[in-house]
């Protein structure tokens, strides 16, 4: 039967198959339990397949091509290779679909362009305290003399302060400076201006005066929403009442999530040691939190007689679910504590049904949950790496359950050595799933994370979290303090941890700028790693290793000779290979800070090196003045222009001419020309040259054309340029 099925799927060559792929089809089929858990992943990649387009397909292509593949697998026949295949592609669809569809109808109008200093007026919805300053988030906007039809639907600003009184719900008004959300740094770099699309919000921006509350919008305060944040600052007041100092900022966040009192040098040093997780409520929290009700409720209900005749168990899951939901409204309902309660409760769900608690099968349920109600989340680090950390535990317990099963009757040293053993193992486990994805996302890894969480994650689990749920619990009756301030004790010895590993030699290793294909390497081989068992998922292992070393291999690595920002106020140029010190030349120390630090953190490098001044640039093949820069970069001729009255002179010399300002006339011995409109059409520029040939790529290039990027007319045509340059002419 089994070879009947074999050759069903595959191709008869004299009858029989060929040896390998012999091999393979009888290894898939005997791999059928596994094939559900690869659902999510056919979804992952269909929505990755709708992001990666240059330009937005017209409103029916997702639909249509669902319904197609629907139809299809619905014909075929219920068995054989036909019947999978149609299934798959349907999946895929299904993932195109579902972010088309979030697209369609999140619906963001995005400013086109600075707008103010303007008199904004709208609805608070959001409030964070932040060190020194104020950050607001505003719907039901009206701004300046800006066409109801071109106002985003929400603004966020940042205010040096607020009226006391200002609570979310409330009408403000306040002159204020907004732009459209910023787009990336680099080519290949983070897009917050994608990542604000799909949070509606339309515009940020600063203030320039007062924040005014005004008169007679109480009514508005009224509502559920309201009455939660209330609770949230209250609740957030009495812990730092209660633990002052660095401690109760601590608590705070992980109680309420408000991290605004925590000191940067706290941050930093959470940061450094790989404990920086601890900091922002995910699925370890709402993990602990519901854990810790689920198991004391449950050790209670069995001390009564209910225990021997109702089903205790399902009572306590139940109240855990509840004591989770109530702590996602908490924590402020942020899209990760979002995506961690539903992870959290689709565990209580399948004790609730007499189902397996912990499984894959669990898990690919909860990540096509997350990925059809928010596809854009599998584009964050947070969905990447909880949902990595997951998937490298339950492999790891699924394939050793038996080990880990302590026989009846063991000791108290029995069960204190198996738990220090899982200790270890879950903490290394968990940072080498998360260690690709925190190198694509912020070019660092925490080198001794595994040593600062095996002592902070008990410490947290065991003693800080309970403690919290305790407070919580006595909160009403006013003793809070008698749980809080031995909380504050371990958060102390958090703390502590974090410093002092952060202290260590060598604790943070830069990594530069990951491909995108790399990380795409390292996810889809991980997955082949791990939801497979039978010894072909070994194959994934070089893809892996090639993926985690793409950063350093010349042809895979991103090291531009030229950065330009979109708004022309910051260079940086590579130094020469045998000069003295490596890395890029800023052209300011100051300008476009943000920008800038971006591009030293993708290059590994500590901080800015300024271009010389003029007559020092020998060493660095560079010649400045007052109006801008002449450098020599594998054959060529760079010209930097700051001021328009040089432009004459260096478009007769240079090959590659890139102008802070327009120009207005052509240049016409450069090959390659960049200017302002340039840059305003295609935000940032990176110009690669490789033994002659010249790449030039533009964040335009990447995104493409979709409707979170700005509305620009059409980019210059520089192909010819590049032939031209290419091919030596």
């Amino acid at each position: 039967m089994r070879q009947q099925a074999v050759i069903g799927i595959g191709e008869e060559r004299g009858g029989r198959l060929t040896l390998p792929f012999a091999w393979l089809a009888g290894t898939f089929l005997a791999e059928r339990s596994r094939w559900p858990l690869w659902l999510p992943v056919l979804l992952g990649l269909g929505i990755a397949g709708y992001f990666a387009m240059p330009l937005e397909p017209p409103v029916w292509v997702g639909a249509s091509a669902l319904l197609a593949m629907g139809v299809l697998a619905r014909l075929v026949g219920p068995d054989g290779m036909a019947r999978l295949l149609a299934i798959a592609l349907a999946t895929l669809a299904l993932g195109f679909a579902a972010a088309q569809l979030r697209t369609a109808t999140i619906g963001t109008v995005m400013l086109e362009k600075r707008v103010g200093p303007a008199v904004l007026q709208g609805r608070v919805i959001e409030m964070e305290a932040r060190t020194g300053d104020w950050r607001l988030t505003v719907d039901q906007a009206s701004l300046g003399r800006l066409e109801a039809g071109k106002t985003p639907r929400r603004l966020r600003f940042t205010a040096r302060s607020v009226p006391p009184d200002l609570r979310l719900g409330n009408i403000i008004r306040v002159r204020a400076v907004l732009r459209p959300p910023p787009g990336p740094a680099a080519p290949g770099a983070f897009d917050f201006q994608r990542h604000a699309f799909f949070e509606g919000i339309g515009g940020v921006g600063y203030a320039v005066g007062t924040v005014e509350r005004i008169a007679g919008s109480e009514a508005l305060s009224a509502g559920f929403w309201v009455a939660v944040d209330e609770m949230r600052r209250q609740v957030t007041a009495r812990i730092r009442a209660a633990v002052p100092g660095e401690a109760g900022s601590v608590a705070a966040a992980l109680i309420t999530g408000d991290r605004a009192a925590i000191d940067e040098q706290t941050l930093q040093a959470m940061r450094d040691s790989g404990l920086a997780h601890l900091l922002s409520i995910s699925g370890l929290h709402m993990t602990l939190v519901a854990g810790t009700v689920f198991f004391a409720l449950r050790f209670l209900l069995a001390l009564t007689p209910l225990a021997l005749r109702w089903p205790i168990k399902k009572w306590a899951a139940a109240l855990a679910l509840l004591a989770a939901g109530f702590y996602l409204l908490l924590s402020g309902t942020t899209i990760p504590t979002q995506r961690a309660f539903v992870m959290t409760g689709l565990v209580f769900i399948a004790v609730l049904i007499d189902r397996v608690a912990i499984s894959f099968r669990l898990i690919a349920w909860a990540a096509a949950l997350v990925l059809l109600v928010l596809p854009e989340s599998m584009l964050g680090p947070s969905f990447q790496m909880s949902f990595a950390a997951v998937l490298m535990l339950i492999a790891f317990y699924e394939a050793n359950r038996d080990r880990l099963i302590s026989p009846r009757g063991a000791g108290p040293l029995r069960w204190a050595g198996l738990y220090m053993l899982g200790l270890v193992i879950t903490s290394v486990l968990a940072t080498i799933g998360t260690t690709p994805f925190s190198a694509y996302h912020f070019n660092q890894v925490a080198v001794y994370g595994t040593a600062a969480n095996m002592v902070a994650v008990p410490l947290t689990g065991i003693w800080v979290m309970p403690l919290g749920v305790l407070a919580l619990l006595l909160m009403p009756l006013g003793l809070e303090s008698w749980a809080l301030v031995p909380m504050g004790w371990g958060i102390e010895g958090i703390i502590a941890t974090g410093s002092e590993v952060a202290a260590w030699p060598g604790a943070v290793l830069a990594v530069p700028a990951v491909p995108d294909v790399a990380l795409a390497m390292v996810s889809l081989g991980g997955l082949w790693l791990l939801l497979w068992r039978r010894t072909w998922r070994h194959a994934a292992v070089p893809v892996i290793v090639l993926g985690m070393a793409a950063p350093w291999l010349p042809g895979l690595a991103e090291h531009p000779v030229l950065l330009v920002d979109e708004e022309g106020r910051l260079v940086a140029l590579r130094a020469l290979k045998e000069a003295p010190a490596s890395g890029l030349l800023f052209s300011s120390g100051l300008a476009a800070r943000f920008t800038g630090d971006v591009w030293l953190r993708r290059e590994t490098q500590e901080r800015r090196r300024l271009m010389p001044r003029q007559g020092s640039g020998e060493q660095q093949g560079l010649a400045c003045d007052g109006l801008g820069c002449i450098a020599r970069r594998d054959g060529l001729t760079i010209a930097l222009v700051r001021e328009p009255w040089a432009l004459a002179e260096d478009c007769r010399i240079a090959d590659i001419v890139v102008s802070l300002v327009p120009i207005r006339r052509s240049c016409p011995s450069a090959r390659l020309v960049i200017d302002r409109f340039d840059l305003w059409r295609d935000g940032a520029h990176a110009l690669h040259i490789d033994g002659g040939r010249l790449t030039l790529d533009t964040v335009r290039k990447r995104r493409g054309d979709r409707p979170w990027t700005p509305v620009r007319p059409a980019s210059r045509d520089r192909s010819s340029l590049s032939r031209s340059l290419n091919s030596g002419a």
